[in-house]
C-alpha cells in the first residue's frame, strides 16, 4: 500500500485518508511523519479492498450518499456508514483480508 505524505491531505484532525488506492497522510505541524500503527495500515487497506471489489466510481458514490443518509437521518455518520463499520471492526486483525468474503461491509459483522 502507497503512503503520500504532505502538508494538505487529509483535513486537520484526521491522520489518513485513502483516496483511489493510495493512503494520503498528514505531517505532523512541525513537518515530521506521523506514526503510522499497523491498525491504521489494514483499517486503509480494508478500505483498498472495498475499492477494488466496487470500482472507484460506485465505491466513492455509494459512500458519500450513505454518509449524506446518516448525516440527515441520524446526525452521525463517519463511523455509521458501512464501509467504516467493517473497517473499524476488523483493523486490529491483520488476517482479515486474507479471508475477507465479498461485499463484506453489508454482511452482518461480528
Amino acid at each position: 500500500m502507497r503512503l503520500v505524505y504532505n502538508k494538505i491531505i487529509p483535513f486537520e484532525g484526521f491522520t489518513a485518508i485513502n483516496l483511489f488506492g493510495i493512503v494520503f497522510v498528514r505531517l505532523n505541524s512541525d513537518g515530521s511523519r506521523p506514526y503510522i500503527s499497523e491498525r491504521t495500515r489494514n483499517h486503509e487497506a480494508i478500505h483498498t479492498a472495498q475499492i477494488q471489489e466496487l470500482g472507484y466510481v460506485f465505491f466513492y458514490l455509494i459512500y458519500f450518499f450513505e454518509w449524506l443518509y446518516r448525516v440527515i437521518f441520524h446526525s452521525v455518520a463517519y463511523k455509521r456508514v458501512s464501509f467504516e463499520i467493517e473497517a473499524l471492526l476488523h483493523a486490529g486483525d491483520q488476517t482479515y483480508l486474507s479471508g475477507r468474503k465479498h461485499f463484506a461491509m453489508w454482511r452482518k459483522q461480528n
